[in-house]
């Protein structure tokens, strides 16, 4: 039984032909992926976008907040202010935090080039103790598409 098992194995070098056919569908493959450098899917951000001098640009007065201290078994609340700093009208497609206790929320509205908008970003100290570092990222019409924006704090314990 173990002879025709070893039988049915073969330890001779592949024929050219077999390796040719091969060589040539890898090397299509990476001719496609250079030549088609773009990313189709919408969820995912592209590490090429296309410059254009009239997108939306979203600059926020400050990218980073510290609540220093916070009591446990809190709620506490920052507002980022932004800005408008393009030169075509800023709509906010979504905002997601890095953890479930942290809830950004925002203006819904286009923001027109010049006007001004906020991101309230809500932390639920409950279950947690010591040093927190959260961060929101923020996709919108903007090149990148996603700016991100932290907060931290200290966690008191009981």
């Amino acid at each position: 039984m173990a002879a025709l098992l070893l039988g049915g194995c073969s330890y001779d070098k592949p024929t050219d032909a077999g390796t040719q056919g091969m060589n040539a569908a890898a090397d299509d493959a990476a001719a496609d992926a250079k030549a088609n450098p773009t990313i189709d899917n919408p969820n995912v951000a592209s590490d090429t976008e296309a410059a254009n001098p009239n997108a939306p640009v979203m600059t926020f007065a400050e990218s980073q907040f510290d609540f220093g201290d916070i009591q446990p078994d809190s709620k506490v609340r920052h507002t980022f202010k932004f800005t408008n700093t393009g030169k075509s009208p800023l709509l906010i497609a979504d905002a997601t935090a890095s953890c479930g206790c942290t809830t950004p929320s925002w203006t819904k509205d286009a923001i027109a080039p010049g006007a001004s908008g906020e991101m309230e970003v809500q932390f639920d100290s409950r279950g947690k103790q010591g040093l927190i570092s959260k961060q929101v990222s923020v996709r919108a019409n903007t090149q990148p598409s996603i700016t991100t924006i932290y907060i931290k704090g200290n966690v008191l314990t009981k």
